[in-house]
């Protein structure tokens, strides 16, 4: 066992010795460097603006609000909210933004053009919730008045 405990620490040394590498070999040195800023969120009057600065159209939501009735903790649901733009020019929807993180969006991203249907997809997850949950999320589009808000409802079951 004493020969084990001398033996031991000298085996590690020499693996750590023989795993060694020439790190000059697998490194790739620069001499520039650069800085990559993390994007700045964007206040609701940025993205308004931002979503104002294209030509305005108008929009009809096939429904504001949807009822998912109960669910059982823990279910994954999720609504689709038909756009239909009923304006002259091309609907662009520049951002949509739930209001929690139990609440993911989807939409149509190209330019929806005049008297053409787009989508926006909210995924629920009730994991987090019990009883009445009423949630939200905002529409910035090119339209007069954005955001438009869509909002769900759900009763959450044990």
């Amino acid at each position: 066992m004493k020969n084990l405990v001398k033996i031991l620490p000298l085996v590690a040394a020499l693996s750590l010795v023989a795993c060694k590498k020439d790190q000059k070999a697998d490194q790739l040195v620069t001499e520039e460097h650069t800085t990559v800023e993390a994007p700045a969120v964007a206040t609701p009057e940025e993205m308004v603006k931002e979503a104002q600065a294209k030509p305005l159209t108008t929009i009809a939501l096939s429904e504001s609000n949807f009822e998912f009735g109960k669910l059982k903790k823990g279910d994954h649901v999720e609504h689709v909210y038909e756009v239909t733009n009923t304006g002259t020019n091309p609907l662009i929807i520049s951002q949509v933004k739930p209001g929690c993180g139990c609440t993911v969006p989807d939409y149509t991203k190209d330019p929806i053009l005049p008297g053409q249907k787009g989508k926006i997809t909210l995924k629920f997850d009730s994991s987090n919730f019990d009883g009445l949950v009423n949630k939200q999320a905002e529409v910035y589009a090119n339209v007069e008045k954005a955001p438009i808000v869509i909002t769900f409802s759900a009763d959450i079951q044990p």
